[in-house]
């Protein structure tokens, strides 16, 4: 077991968890929110924010949906969702997620089954500290075809290639949406409030 205890997310990694423990762990904590599981194949990472992380989130999460009613493009948000498959030993909550391209497939669905519905087409992930669990084999596995990553000081885009991961300067689900605005859009994050992320967002730096 390792535990990384640096603020303001904490991390513990188990091994050898089996999938059994992983879905009790899952059905005790029910919906409170705060912690995140991911599991890979064995691997259980448990992790817990802070009202810093959770602002950080929320900014990005409201920002994407500026954006795409800028753009005229319908989302849904599927906050912080647990998907997973058993068939595959792999699970994950997003900080965030949603569905854009995909958007069809379960528009009216109040639960997503991975078995024969897709993962949602963007994951954010905010991670001030480095996460000790990479993630990037779940949602590759999971078929997520984008995540957001933000450090508390830049965001980057990674776009599913194959099997990996490759960042990218531009989203591929919100077209010509680079990485450069949205740094622009989140700089200074968690200060900013909606009528500022509002006033940047109509202000012309994404065109619509």
């Amino acid at each position: 077991m390792t535990t990384v205890a640096n603020l303001p997310e904490r991390r513990v990694i188990l091994d050898g968890v089996s999938w059994e423990t992983y879905e009790r762990l899952l059905a005790d904590r029910g919906e409170s929110s705060g912690t995140r599981f991911a599991y890979d194949e064995g691997t259980l990472e448990i992790m817990t924010t802070s009202f810093q992380h959770e602002k950080l989130k929320r900014t990005i999460d409201t920002l994407v949906e500026l954006i795409a009613n800028k753009m005229r493009i319908p989302v849904q948000g599927g906050g912080s969702t647990t998907f997973k498959r058993k068939d595959l030993a792999k699970g994950f909550e997003p900080d965030a997620c949603f569905y854009i391209q995909r958007l069809q497939q379960v528009r009216g669905l109040d639960n997503i089954d991975l078995r024969k519905d897709p993962a949602p087409d963007l994951v954010i992930e905010v991670d001030i500290t480095t996460s000790s669990l990479n993630k990037f084999p779940i949602y590759s596995r999971l078929g997520v075809p984008e995540v957001w990553r933000y450090s508390g000081e830049t965001l980057a885009i990674f776009k599913l290639d194959g099997t990996t991961y490759v960042e990218q300067t531009e989203s591929g689900v919100l077209p010509k949406l680079t990485a450069s605005v949205l740094n622009e859009l989140v700089q200074g994050s968690p200060e900013i409030d909606l009528a500022e992320l509002m006033r940047r967002v109509q202000i012309g730096l994404i065109g619509g």
